[in-house]
């Protein structure tokens, strides 16, 4: 008997073919992801960002101990520090939240950056054009109101476009963050505009705007209404997105956008709601910044990266309202590390900070793959068999949805949304 026939009469025999032996490493898809994976792997991703920027401090010449000590104590072991911490977390927790709104539902919006801009162009022009007109409440309100109308506006037209052209919405709402920056660097730079301020001479800046519209601080600190505003969008977007008919589409769009279709869920209609959302929160954080720390449009003061911050924050965060805070907090203690940086006597860079950040969104995106497979070694035991055994433990999650599955592809409005034959039904 030659050697291809002993072979299928082994396979004949058997029933299936023997799998070839590897000496690779590979990965092996999770059936079930435990709650402590969830928590383990943004933990992780920090220690591995501190871990990179201590190998370029050490070859920079510089002591990470030091460095590091440093920074914890100007951003969290002191009253003022901590205050500053909050005050630059505040922006953070807005486009923290306008990012996790439409990764919900695999809408990838990366425009809360030019969003902000509009944003606060929108809030400090009501606040000028008010004046002292009315008290100091309704100002606030009015600011608020046209900020988020600014971040609104710009996406809008992302949206649009994602909604019935079916246009990539990264390419747009990143594109139009560029727009958006030499608008304001037009409005105070390069005009003489509204916005600038006519006795500011050789060094243009923006107009101050009126007492009455400044958002009140608390004690001498820099932490502001704005803080109080943050947390309560953080209520209202949890409260939407577990207690509202709006939610729950959005569970569904996120989780198979057949299934939301099959369910008569208006995705059209979804993808538009949820961009403006998104959008509406961007624009807050820019009203926040003009009424709160500025308190005038100064591009030089909104062009500090907040709102692809935004996007850290939500990744680090798990797309969880709550997670949002706290991750917050920790990019906005290292940014307001930055500064007591130099007064080291090695005189560390500030771009420290930065390094920090985008190592730690490296990170927190790499490392997701360790949430939805395991490592398989090549001395570890088989793989089990998908679908083997029945469910997992119990108290396990299954690995699926927009938070257990964050950078997963799968069925969500990347599909044909915007086809000729399709039905927007229900309300």
């Amino acid at each position: 008997m030659t050697a291809p026939t002993r072979e299928r009469a082994s396979t004949a025999a058997h029933g299936r073919r023997r799998a070839p032996s590897t000496r690779l490493i590979a990965l092996e898809r999770r059936l079930h992801v435990r709650r402590w994976v969830y928590v383990a792997v943004p933990v992780l991703s920090v220690l591995l960002a501190l871990a990179v920027g201590a190998v370029f401090l050490l070859l920079t010449g510089h002591n990470p101990l030091v460095v590091y000590r440093v920074m914890v104590q100007a951003s969290f072991a002191s009253t003022f520090g901590f205050a500053d911490t909050l005050a630059s977390a505040t922006p953070l927790i807005l486009t923290g939240l306008a990012a996790l709104v439409s990764f919900r539902v695999k809408l990838w919006n990366i425009g809360a950056e030019g969003q902000l801009y509009i944003g606060a162009v929108l809030a400090s022009g009501v606040a000028l054009w008010l004046g002292e007109l009315l008290p100091r409440p309704a100002n606030i309100v009015a600011m608020l109101v046209a900020g988020a109308l600014g971040g609104m506006l710009l996406v809008a037209i992302p949206a649009l476009a994602r909604a019935w052209l079916r246009t990539n919405e990264i390419i747009t709402t990143l594109l139009l963050n560029a727009v958006a920056l030499l608008f304001i660097n037009w409005l105070i730079f390069g005009s003489r505009s509204f916005w600038r301020d006519p006795a500011a001479g050789q060094f243009p800046q923006g107009t101050r705007i009126p007492v009455a519209a400044e958002f009140p601080r608390f004690g001498t600190t820099r932490v502001h209404l704005g803080l109080v505003i943050a947390l309560l969008a953080v209520a209202v977007v949890w409260f939407v997105l577990t207690r509202t008919r709006l939610g729950y589409r959005m569970r569904i769009l996120g989780d198979s956008e057949s299934a939301a279709r099959y369910a008569g869920v208006p995705v059209r209609r979804m993808v538009l709601v949820v961009l403006l959302f998104s959008g509406a929160l961007a624009g807050l954080a820019g009203a926040a910044d003009v009424g709160g720390l500025s308190r005038r449009l100064d591009p030089n003061s909104l062009a500090i990266g907040m709102g692809y911050a935004g996007i850290i924050v939500a990744a680090l965060a798990r797309l969880n309202p709550g997670g949002v805070v706290l991750v917050a907090i920790l990019l906005g203690g290292v940014r307001n590390a930055g500064t007591a940086l130099q007064s080291l006597p090695e005189r560390v860079p500030m771009e420290i900070a930065v390094m920090l950040e985008g190592a730690i969104l490296l990170f927190a995106l790499g490392s997701e793959v360790l949430v939805r497979y395991r490592i398989r070694w090549p001395w570890s035991a088989a793989p089990a068999v998908e679908g083997a055994g029945g469910g997992g433990p119990a108290g396990d999650d299954a690995a699926s949805g927009p938070e257990g599955d964050l950078l997963a592809g799968g069925d969500g409005p990347d599909g044909p949304v915007g086809a000729a034959d399709e039905r927007e039904e229900g309300p």
